[in-house]
């Protein structure tokens, strides 16, 4: 074995070939993709330039396409001048100002629909109050907002004036707002009374306060959404309510030309160091990429409604809510509260509701409805969808098959994404209608990316099922510029380590025998035992698909003999087990896994939860559980966690 790459454990041989219905009418045929990858390999340049020109208004067109005089700080039609909001609004607004823009669904079950008129207007009068307050074009603002059409409004308010915006998740704490404030040296922040999650009110207006109490900070004025009705303190000259501010303003306002480097936004990302990363991406390439993947992978149509399930305090909820599909002229569905409030068929419940066609979301989200069982969504109508895609980390096969067969009738191609919020927007999917589709495997890379997996020595791994570092070899346009004020830490983190000729993505990947990609999970999670470096990801997936187990997490914990065994954390389906029978399960998982992979996968020791420790935003906290099989008192902040009392019930142990 080469002890620079990374074995692959995971035998999937299940291949499904596009159906008749998928492929008849796709937006892009085979013949077309083979010629755009072409026109990508022959001129890469050109071929991005003719997409920004064909696809993207520009106020000024660019006359240089990529500049790589500061790789790896590379820019993008760096002279040419856009707005994003324009864009997204005033283009679609021209050609179908009454076509439903967002779909609204509360969370108690009201709804609202916006038409690109109305959003505009709203978005007008929105961007009209910032400038009434001073903000000006390069200032930071903070929306720490509920998941509702108002979050959408002031993100593309800020895009429309060249404010940059900061989305802070609405279930972090106060101490994570304060520190994405103080980072950004943020001029306003926008929230809102409150946010309804799971039958109950989330108080963002007091923790806005707490994160700006006694605390010298850039925070000039507080705007505050009216949402739950709750109770609030108003401190008079800083803060303001949201329709206050909004009155007198004018329904028109004039969108600012911006340069493609503008910074559209800054998202942060969790670190090794603890320290927030400040992802900050870029104007006009960061929109062609998500407007061009958005069309490429759903294979929009006009008729569609689509729904991507992320909360916008995410890079999915920015550029598959916000960007993409209203820069294509899409309808979206946005929804605010819990995926099983008040029932396990929440979700089943609103596609059939409102026609969702196309649907993405989490695997953590699928495994979590999976274990609810069949009966939940065969109560429900999901005979409109017709398309299906998964975001956010890899998809075990198991739970891949129950979206398949379950919720897509097996007629629905799944677009299994593989990005990151550094890389803007989806780098290796599927197109519906061309690529054949394996559970587990995000396939190939899109039209103008080049991915590669190499190992140590920066050496391409060709071995089939052989797995190393996955990179990109090509810079791309929705790509991140910097770290927020710490271009070291950029160059540090995501170049040094192959001397900044590739990107390091920080996952590992193998390539099969049809070059399919397959993630194994981050590089930081693979384990080396007893000499052999194997993927989490792949020990997870064996785990899930034993079929009294719903969700399963994978770490490694040290091990005298082998150096690092492996840690498994599982939720069962039914009741956790306890006493002999929790004995007796083990037994019968460890038996499993060595069955599926081989002995060299088979758990040391196997822990037993009613959940994973998760965010809000449905993240396995994987530092966390590392500390817990490693036995370390936990120092981290805990505070974004869904449910705090399942770190005690895995640390007991019971």
């Amino acid at each position: 074995m080469n002890d620079k790459t990374i074995d692959s454990i995971l035998e999937e041989t299940r291949q499904f070939p596009p159906s008749k219905e998928s492929s008849t009418g796709a937006n892009i045929t085979k013949e077309e993709l083979e010629q755009l990858k072409k026109q990508a390999s022959d001129d890469y340049e050109g071929f991005w330039a003719q997409l920004a020109k064909e696809n993207l208004y520009w106020f000024k067109e660019f006359t240089t396409v990529l500049n790589e005089e500061n790789a790896p700080n590379y820019e993008w039609f760096g002279d040419g001048e856009i707005n994003v909001s324009y864009n997204c609004l005033d283009k679609n607004v021209e050609s179908s100002p009454n076509k439903t823009a967002i779909i609204f669904e509360a969370e108690n079950g009201d709804t609202r629909r916006i038409s690109y008129k109305e959003l505009l207007e709203e978005v007008s009068l929105f961007a009209n109050g910032l400038l009434s307050l001073g903000v000006e074009t390069g200032d930071r603002v903070i929306i720490y907002m509920p998941m509702s059409p108002e979050a959408v409004v002031a993100m593309q308010a800020c895009a429309r004036i060249g404010a940059i915006h900061s989305v802070v998740f609405g279930g972090f704490s106060s101490n994570a707002l304060k520190d994405r404030i103080d980072d950004a040296k943020a001029k306003i922040v926008i929230t809102a009374d409150g946010a309804f999650r799971g039958g109950k009110t989330i108080p963002l207006k007091q923790a806005t306060d707490n994160a700006l109490k006694d605390w010298n900070h850039s925070i000039e004025h507080v705007i505050v959404l009216k949402r739950t009705g709750e109770s609030v303190s108003i401190l008079e000259g800083r803060d303001l309510w949201w329709k206050d501010l909004i009155k007198n303003q004018n329904k028109e306002s004039t969108p600012v030309p911006l340069s493609s480097e503008h910074p559209l936004f800054i998202l942060y990302t969790s670190g090794s160091t603890g320290k927030p990363k400040g992802i900050q991406h870029s104007s006009g390439g960061y929109l062609l990429h998500a407007k061009m993947t958005f069309k490429w992978i759903f294979d929009i149509k006009d008729s569609d409604v689509f729904w991507c399930t992320a909360d916008v305090g995410w890079v999915t909820g920015h550029t598959y809510v916000t960007y993409g599909p209203l820069a294509a002229g899409a309808t979206i569905l946005i929804y605010e509260g819990a995926p099983t409030y008040p029932h396990g068929g929440r979700f089943w419940e609103i596609c059939e509701k409102h026609q969702v066609s196309l649907f993405y979301t989490a695997p953590t989200a699928i495994r979590a409805l999976m274990k609810l069982g069949d009966d939940i969504p065969n109560k429900y109508d999901l005979s409109n969808l017709r398309l299906l895609g998964t975001v956010g980390e890899p998809i075990n096969p198991e739970a891949w098959m129950w979206y398949h067969t379950v919720i897509g009738k097996e007629k629905c191609p799944i677009v299994d994404t593989w990005w990151q919020t550094e890389t803007g927007a989806a780098m290796i999917s599927p197109l519906p209608g061309v690529t054949a589709t394996k559970p587990g495997s995000c396939t190939q890379a899109l039209p103008g990316i080049s991915v590669d997996i190499v190992d140590e020595g920066a050496n391409p791994v060709n071995q089939p099922n052989k797995g190393g570092y996955l990179v990109i070899k090509k810079p791309w346009p929705s790509m991140l510029r910097t770290i927020w004020g710490d271009n070291e830490r950029y160059i540090e983190t995501y170049w040094e380590k192959f001397d900044n000729k590739y990107y390091v993505a920080g996952d590992s990947a193998n390539m099969d025998q049809d070059d399919f990609f397959w993630i194994m999970g981050r590089i930081d999670d693979v384990l080396n035992v007893s000499g052999h470096r194997l993927g989490t990801m792949e020990v997870e997936s064996a785990l899930v698909a034993h079929p009294d187990i719903a969700e399963a997490a994978v770490v490694g914990m040290p091990h005298e003999v082998k150096g690092e065994g492996i840690f498994a954390f599982v939720v069962t389906k039914g009741e956790r087990p306890l006493g002999a029978m929790k004995n007796e399960v083990t037994e019968t998982l460890r038996s499993w896994v060595s069955d599926q992979v081989g002995p060299i996968a088979k758990p040391d020791e196997i822990r037993f939860s009613d959940n994973l420790p998760k965010t809000r935003s449905g993240k396995i906290m994987r530092r966390l559980l590392r500390s817990i099989a490693k036995g370390e008192e936990i120092t981290q902040d805990v505070s974004t966690l869904e449910d705090e009392s399942i770190i005690k019930q895995l640390q007991q142990n019971e």
